[in-house]
Formats: structure tokens, C-alpha cells, sequence
């Protein structure tokens, strides 16, 4: 384990390629470490950033498979990948030691630890906390990023290969609120968005030596959304989206380059889904955009300000998009021309993102009451209820039919 000891504390600027080169671990260790499943949770709301998993999930919670105790607080929600359950926390009386945690996926065991000195400002509202931002997963490396724009990158085997102090190029890139925006991985590029009222950023950093590839301007306004991955019909990512207060912008992952972009605004909290090459995004409502080619702005399939989401954002299961709206209503509505289907309330607030497996979704709200909701043709119904008794903040993840769920304390696993 690193220690949280200050004289061996690692970090490297985009500027320091010779220390960069000194972290990195010989690609014969990162190969070993290579698990492709398609059953993996990735990272934020899933591997497509709709919030479905490719298998069925719980149907109750009876089964529950184990419990971990957690060393610090977290809002982000766990990775599964390879075997491997993993997630961040922060603790300490400042927030400055920087967890990440990896679970055996099978027994709940501690399989390994690391932590890091926070380098950057542990400020947040009292309601959040320093580690806001979900990991996220290529396959053979995971990628922790905090509040504090500190970003690690390490093996699968817990090995740091890099790790970034954002802050020391981008000083002024914080709120008193706090960061909580997850990164996601495009084409070997890990796209991180770092945005508030002083300076706003997004960056591609090759995943590989955790260098800068590429960095774009962002609206200079504080952002919690998370950036998505377009991808074709091959899964080759062809875009990665990145939503903010005027819109969206696509960019391309290699280079950072423009490719079009939605300048009609957007939240600035829940983030967008995707689905057959459409993106869905919270603005005026709820927005279908499908990108056009050869042109700089996408199609607006349709529009309704009747689909607006609370906190949570959108989840996509079929034909249908779902979100919980501020009155803590589930909405089923058509993917095609955004009609409502049906209306269920649910116990609120919200704050955690609904996932979804088969025609089961999964909502947990701020009280800690988890909740299964099978999603019928003409209604919703809850059919499952088990109140955890404490904050739940946190998305769940769903791999391998089984739902994982975690506050500041805990991390429970459901299995089928």
C-alpha cells in the first residue's frame, strides 16, 4: 500500500515528461492484467452511459452476497471490472487522503488499497465530499479522479503506473461546491472535465503514459456533468461528448478536434444518455439529437419539457427513456418522438442515477431505501424494497446479474 506519507507522494504536470516516462510500467505488466468481460460496469452509468446492463440483474434483495466496510466517504459509484469491484473515498479532517479500494468480486475481500495525499483543494458542500467522481476502466487499467483534480491511474493489481496533479497547470480550476464530473476512456484516451467559474477545461490524456494528447476551452461556469462516448455500430468510439451550460460539443477522441456541436444549453447536473447513436440531453426538458454528417450541428429528433430530470439523470431500457423528475415521479416515455407512456412516484429525493437490467430498474434514494421497479407496457410497479438505513448519494453499478450499491460507510453486493 502507498502510504499517506507527503515525502513520497507521486504527481506529475503535463509538463514533466521525464518523470511521466519514470512512472510507467512496462506494457508486458499492463498485458498481464487484461480481462475483456463483456459483463464488466466500466464506469459511470454503465459501459454506454445509459445506465442498462448487458445482463439480467436481482430481482430482489434477499440475496445479499456480501458486505464491505468502506475507510471514507464517496459518492462514487463502483467499477466492475475483471473480477474486480472498485471505488474511491476520501477521509481524513480535510478530505486530503485520497482512497482507492478493490474488492474481490466473488468474496467481498479487501483484495488491495491505495492512497494518495490530495494536492489540490478538499473544499466541498457539506452534502458531498472530495471523491464526487466515479472511477473508470479500459480493461486492464483503472482511472480515479477527485475533487481535488488529482487523477491516478493504476493497474488491475493495484500498481500506480501515473498519476496527475491537475491543479499545478490549472490553479484556479475549482469551486467551493466541489468537483464530482467522471471520466471516461475513448480510443486509449481518458477525457477528464475539469470546469468552474474560473477556469474551465476538458482534457484527453493518453491512458497509456498519462500525458496530455489534447486540451479544449469550456465554458467558464461550474459543471457537474459527465462526458460520453459516442460510438458506431462496431463500438469504435467516433466522438465524445461533452455536455455543459450552452449545449453539447462533440469532439474527437484522438485529437480534441470540433466535430459539431448543440449550443441551445444544457444542465449542468444530469448528464446525457445514449443510445443507437442518439444522444439524449437534459435541455429545455429532454432533447433527442442525432448527429448529421458532414455538419456542424446535430439533428433535433424532438423535444419536451415535460421529461425534465430531478438530480438523477436518464436512463435508456429499450424503446423507452426514463427519468426521475424533482417531484421524485419516474417517467416512461418513447425514444422516438418522446411521448409519455406512464407516471409512477416514488419516494424522493434522488441524488443517485436509476440503473436498469432487463425490464427491472434500480433507484435508490437519499434516505438509503433501495428500490426494483419492473417496467411494464403501460405501467410501472415496484416489486422489491429494502431500506439500508443510511445517506445513499451513490449510482449503483450491475455486473454479472448482481447490483452493487454504497454510501459513505459501506458496499453492499446483490446477487441474482
Amino acid at each position: 500500500m502507498l502510504k499517506p506519507d507527503r515525502r513520497s507522494s507521486l504527481a506529475i504536470s503535463g509538463r514533466d515528461l521525464s518523470l511521466a516516462a519514470r512512472c510507467s510500467v512496462p506494457a508486458v505488466a499492463v498485458c498481464a492484467a487484461l480481462f475483456l468481460t463483456g459483463a464488466d460496469w466500466r464506469q459511470f452509468r454503465g459501459n454506454e452511459s445509459n445506465g442498462q446492463a448487458a445482463d439480467a440483474g436481482p430481482t430482489s434483495f434477499d440475496k445479499l452476497a456480501w458486505k464491505a466496510e468502506l475507510p471514507g466517504r464517496g459518492l462514487s459509484a463502483p467499477v466492475v471490472v475483471g473480477g474486480r469491484v472498485v471505488l474511491t473515498a476520501s477521509s481524513g479532517h480535510q478530505q486530503d487522503r485520497l482512497h482507492v479500494l478493490c474488492f474481490d468480486d466473488d468474496t467481498g475481500n479487501l483484495a488491495w488499497e491505495r492512497q494518495f495525499w490530495a494536492t489540490g483543494r478538499t473544499q466541498t458542500h457539506p452534502k458531498i465530499c472530495v471523491a464526487s467522481s466515479s472511477p473508470a476502466s479500459d480493461g486492464r487499467r483503472v482511472f480515479a479522479q477527485f475533487s481535488t483534480n488529482d487523477v491516478a491511474c493504476l493497474d488491475l493489481d493495484g500498481n500506480l503506473l501515473w498519476f496527475r496533479t491537475l491543479g499545478y497547470d490549472h490553479p484556479n480550476a475549482n469551486n467551493s461546491l466541489g468537483m464530482a464530473s467522471s471520466p471516461v476512456v475513448a480510443d486509449g484516451t481518458l477525457v477528464v472535465q475539469v470546469e468552474s467559474d474560473a477556469e474551465a477545461f476538458a482534457l484527453g490524456i493518453d491512458a497509456e503514459s498519462g500525458l496530455d494528447r489534447w486540451r479544449v476551452d469550456r465554458p467558464q461556469r461550474s459543471n457537474w456533468t459527465s462526458p460520453t462516448v459516442l460510438r458506431d455500430e462496431g463500438g469504435r468510439a467516433t466522438a465524445v461528448l461533452l455536455q455543459s451550460s450552452r449545449g453539447v460539443q462533440a469532439v474527437e477522441p484522438q485529437s480534441g478536434k470540433e466535430l459539431w456541436a448543440y449550443r441551445e444549453g444544457a444542465s449542468t447536473v444530469e448528464s446525457s444518455a445514449l443510445k443507437d447513436g442518439v444522444t439524449y440531453v437534459p435541455s429545455h426538458g429532454l432533447t433527442a439529437l442525432r448527429p448529421v454528417e458532414s455538419s456542424d450541428a446535430p439533428e433535433m429528433l424532438w423535444r419536451s419539457n415535460r421529461l425534465g430530470p430531478g438530480t438523477a439523470s436518464p436512463v435508456i431500457v429499450g424503446d423507452r427513456v426514463y427519468v426521475i423528475n424533482s417531484a421524485g415521479v419516474l417517467i416512461a416515455a418513447s425514444l422516438t418522438d418522446g411521448e409519455i407512456a406512464w407516471r409512477l412516484r416514488i419516494e424522493g429525493p434522488h441524488t443517485s442515477s436509476p440503473v436498469a437490467a432487463g425490464e427491472l430498474l434500480y433507484a435508490v434514494n437519499e434516505e438509503g431505501t433501495a428500490r426494483i421497479i419492473r417496467l411494464g407496457r403501460e405501467n410501472g410497479e415496484v416489486v422489491a424494497e429494502s431500506v439500508l438505513g443510511e445517506t445513499i448519494l451513490a449510482t449503483p453499478a450491475l455486473a454479472s446479474g448482481a447490483l452493487y450499491v454504497r454510501s459513505d460507510g459501506r458496499l453492499w453486493k446483490y446477487a441474482r
